[in-house]
């Protein structure tokens, strides 16, 4: 449960490797978060960030399994956490790929790779936390979408279109649980500096992964459902949504 101050007590980190999983997991100890679940598929590689979350005052840290592409497991992996660490109060879905658009184009392989990842892997681990989360009767989801999926772009559609399909996905879910204690947070970053992104150009508005974390915390204290970061693309993305089908297709984007 969340202390007496609203401060999560607990977090299950899905894609514990990602830099934004990392920050947001400091981020969270640094609030008073005590117990960090790591889960990736490599958890032997989290051993330096369990032991800086135990420094900077977690007293439980473990690094554990999780495939996003293993669907017949997730289930059972929610199970197990909920089981081995009680009431999880958030859960953060932070895996996903960029993928290669160009070969994605050609590939269907790399297509379905994107896609299996970032909609179909998330969806199949989200149902059962859910309702894990409904069971215990309380309980946060933050989901990192993207403003690529405010609408597909010639330039990343393959995988702008994994995150619109993740995004309304967990819109409907979040409606669905009304009532039930638990919320769905959707987190809608722009071109985040990460291991990810590294190599390519940044866009405008580019930001670090710490201030995605912090854009969650604080998101989570004023008890906001949609997170954009940086704050000011909720207005960029407006107005590109409206922008004329043919005229949209000729920006540089």
């Amino acid at each position: 449960m969340n202390d007496a101050l609203g401060s999560v007590q607990s977090a299950l980190i899905l894609g514990g490797g990602s830099d934004i999983a990392l920050a947001t997991a400091r981020a969270l100890v640094r609030s008073r978060c005590r117990t960090v679940v790591l889960a990736g598929r490599d958890p032997e590689s989290f051993a330096p960030a369990a032991k800086e979350l135990l420094a900077l005052g977690a007293t439980t840290v473990e690094c554990v399994e999780f495939d996003a592409l293993a669907l017949d497991t997730h289930a059972a992996f929610v199970a197990s956490v909920h089981e081995r660490f009680g009431d999880i109060d958030l859960g953060l879905v932070a895996f996903g790929v960029l993928g290669d658009q160009d070969v994605a184009e050609e590939d269907a392989r790399e297509a379905l790779r994107i896609v299996e990842t970032n909609f179909t892997g998330a969806v199949s681990v989200l149902v059962p936390l859910a309702q894990t989360m409904r069971r215990q009767g309380h309980g946060r989801i933050v989901v990192l979408s993207s403003v690529a999926g405010e609408r597909a772009r010639k330039s990343n559609f393959v995988y702008g279109s994994s995150k619109a399909g993740l995004d309304a996905f967990c819109q409907g879910l979040g409606d669905s649980l009304l009532g039930s204690g638990v919320r769905i947070v959707i987190v809608r970053p722009g071109f985040v500096h990460t291991k990810m992104t590294e190599g390519m150009a940044p866009a405008p508005m580019s930001i670090e992964a710490d201030a995605v974390a912090d854009a969650i915390v604080a998101g989570l204290g004023r008890g906001s459902e949609t997170i954009w970061a940086p704050s000011q693309l909720r207005f960029v993305m407006s107005a590109l949504r409206h922008i004329p089908r043919p005229v949209f297709r000729r920006l540089p984007l």
